[in-house]
């Protein structure tokens, strides 16, 4: 089993910034790749930005430029620095990483970008 677990959600006010963190745990043999996804009230699960083994990212075209993505190999850790926030940007933002042919995923941190 493979646990993720989200943290740095929270209220911000348009423009401002925050940085979102995913920690793995359990039975993790090698990453391939981590994503971050978000969820918006009444719309679907989309792909916000991807890193992979070799520290190649994407990004929805939505938030190029304004978010990075991250991670601490060997620590299993993955983050996503949000800047310039939009209120359209409000979600619950999820952790994703596929592994042994499963798709896991976090408990999500909600973020909400409101004056």
């Amino acid at each position: 089993q493979v646990q993720l677990v989200e943290s740095g959600g929270g209220l911000v006010q348009p423009g401002g910034s925050l940085r979102l963190g995913c920690a793995a745990s359990g039975r993790i043999f090698g990453i391939a790749r981590m994503s971050w996804y978000r969820q918006a009230p009444g719309k679907q699960r989309e792909l916000v930005a991807t890193i992979d083994s070799s520290g190649t990212t994407n990004y929805a075209d939505s938030v190029k430029g304004r978010f990075t993505i991250s991670r601490v190999y060997g620590k299993n850790m993955m983050y996503l620095q949000m800047n310039s926030l939009k209120p359209e940007d409000t979600a619950v933002y999820y952790c994703n990483l596929p592994q042994g042919g499963m798709d896991y995923w976090g408990k999500g941190t909600l973020v909400t970008v409101s004056s």
